[in-house]
Parts: C-alpha cells; sequence; structure tokens
C-alpha cells in the first residue's frame, strides 16, 4: 500500500535525517529518487527549489510535494506525519535529557562530535544539485557540450551575490527562477 510506504520513507528520513535542513536531502533522495523512484533526479532537484521558497522545513516540505505527487491528500498527510512523528519523540526525548544533563562533558563532546557529520551531509547533498544544475544530464563530463552554460552562469552570479552583497536568497531564487524562464524559453525556441 502506497500509504504505508509513504509513511515508513519518511519515518526512515524523519528518524535519521540529524542536523535538519539541508543534511536531509541526501537522505530524501536515496528514498525518494534511488530507492523507490517516485521522482526523477529533475523533479526532486524542483521539490527541493519549492521547498525552499515556502515556509517550513525542508524535509516536511518535501514530504508534503512528494505524497501529493504520488498518492494525493491522503500520500501527503501519510508522508508528512511520517517524517514529524520521530522528530516529536526525539525532541521531547532529548529537551529532558538536556536540561538534566547539558553540564556533562560527554554531552558536550557528542554534540562536537556530531557538527562535522552534518557538515559533511550538507556537502554531499550540495554537490548533487550543483551538478545537476550545471551538466545537462545531471551526470559530470568531461565534454564541454554537456554542461549547461546559462545553469552555470546562474549559479556563479547566484553565489557572488548571495556571498558579497548578502541578498536575500528568495529573492536570488525568483531572479534565477524568472532568468531561466527567459532564457531557456528562448533557448528552447531556437
Amino acid at each position: 500500500m502506497i500509504y504505508l510506504e509513504l509513511f515508513v520513507s519518511f519515518l526512515y528520513i524523519g528518524l535519521f535525517s540529524i542536523g535538519g535542513g539541508y543534511a536531509t536531502m541526501p537522505l530524501i533522495q536515496e528514498q525518494v529518487v534511488d530507492l523507490h523512484h517516485w521522482l526523477t533526479m529533475e523533479e526532486f532537484a524542483d521539490v527541493i527549489a519549492i521547498s525552499q521558497m515556502t515556509p517550513g522545513p525542508i524535509a516536511i516540505n518535501s514530504a508534503t510535494f512528494t505524497g501529493i505527487r504520488i498518492a494525493g491528500i491522503p500520500g501527503a498527510a501519510a508522508a508528512t506525519l511520517g517524517c514529524i512523528l520521530p522528530s516529536l519523540v526525539i525532541v521531547l526525548l532529548l529537551a529532558f535529557l538536556y536540561d538534566r544533563y547539558q553540564g556533562l562533558d560527554i554531552v558536550q563532546g557528542i554534540l562536537n562530535g556530531l557538527k562535522p557529520a552534518v557538515i559533511a551531509m550538507i556537502a554531499a547533498s550540495g554537490l548533487s544539485l550543483v551538478t545537476l544544475a550545471v551538466f545537462q544530464s545531471g551526470q559530470p563530463s568531461a565534454d564541454p557540450e554537456a554542461i549547461d552554460w546559462p545553469g552555470v552562469v546562474f549559479f556563479a552570479v547566484a553565489l557572488f551575490t548571495l556571498r558579497k552583497w548578502k541578498k536575500d536568497p528568495i529573492l536570488v531564487m525568483a531572479g534565477c527562477g524568472a532568468a531561466g524562464l527567459i532564457v531557456y524559453s528562448l533557448l528552447g525556441s531556437l
């Protein structure tokens, strides 16, 4: 039953997505794209982009969008519930434990040990998305014709704008989306 599959897959994502946000993307990709083939890599990138532009955490937004895409409103409810249930239970338990034991060195050691793993997960996910944006096939290639040059330019301009002028990421994404609509429409008509 698809509802149970959605629930269990996003329960797994919710249970093992330590670090939240961008750190969840590799787990979501593994479940949604690689394992179950519910979305293509291009659709996954679209879901991540939409999840970034809508209020709420990436994992929950991705669960909702994937659930709707696969099984409508009940699918969205099953996926979203699966995604939030582990966090709800774990956060309640951790809040209680942290409140009692926050002064212990072992607790601080555990937290410091998790930081590099979270950064590695974010970097791996970011690299996947950059590869998808830069190469037309979504796979790295040495062939210059395989490179999506407008995508490279959009990436470079967005990165420069975000780092140099500290502009609002939503405005940068909206600008790239508008420019992409124009550029790719023109390229498609050639």
